[in-house]
């Protein structure tokens, strides 16, 4: 019997904004799958709610949503720029990366037919492929299993899709269950959670900041230790 997808937790709400815990499973917004989405969720609640940013629909963890149409364009416009907030995730891979902790700098490219992102090599004369963007993100790994599952914590510097998938897919570790990059880790959603969100409130000029952890009595996160969910 297939697990029900969890409820939403509102982690943090004022009047303008919320922070909401999204479960693995459910959209940010509506889609083609017909699944009730967090955006209509909470719509039930707050009829003028906003989306402002997304998170692939097996990823969980912290969003942000505006609560007003004059909010939800200050927070997209926030949001636009990777220097005025920190996201940092946590992510199972399915073997450890070479190195404990580094930076992972590319060029991805994102092929809209197959929704994938593939990781391109500039040519000689330093010049990208038209359509590919620079990706950075900052890793520490966290614990390594006997197996070699390896729980890391990432901070993105950049928002790419499918960013942290495909950049260390693209090193020979992806993150455990996304088949879609190579995993052949089998799990029920792929290893990917949006672990704290830190940003300055347009409204208040206060640091809000939010924090959820995957659920521990699934696998494989629960064969990590509390100390690190």
């Amino acid at each position: 019997m297939t697990e029900p997808i969890r409820e939403p937790v509102i982690l943090y709400e004022d009047k303008h904004l919320l922070l909401v815990s999204k479960p693995q499973g459910m959209p940010s917004q509506p889609d083609p799958s017909g699944q009730v989405s967090l955006l209509q969720y909470l719509s039930d609640t707050y009829p003028q709610v906003g989306l402002v940013h997304r998170l692939d629909t097996p990823t969980g963890g912290v969003m942000v949503y505006a609560k007003s149409t004059a909010m939800t364009g200050k927070l997209a416009a926030l949001f636009g720029d990777h220097e005025r907030y920190e996201k940092i995730y946590l992510a199972v891979l399915s073997a450890p990366p070479a190195e404990p902790q580094g930076v992972l700098e590319d060029y991805l490219y994102h092929d809209k037919r197959q929704n994938k992102a593939f990781v391109v090599a500039p040519a000689s004369d330093g010049s990208v492929r038209k359509g590919a963007k620079a990706a950075k993100l900052t890793y520490e790994v966290l614990a390594t299993l006997p197996d070699g599952l390896t729980l890391v914590k990432v901070t993105l510097h950049t928002g790419r899709t499918h960013q942290i998938r495909v950049q260390f897919a693209s090193r020979g570790c992806p993150v455990a269950g996304d088949g879609k990059y190579g995993s052949r880790v089998k799990c029920r959603f792929i290893t990917l959670w949006a672990h704290r969100l830190t940003f300055t409130h347009p409204v208040t000029g206060e640091t809000v900041s939010a924090e959820s952890t995957p659920p521990a009595d699934t696998e494989p996160w629960g064969r990590f230790t509390t100390e690190y969910l």
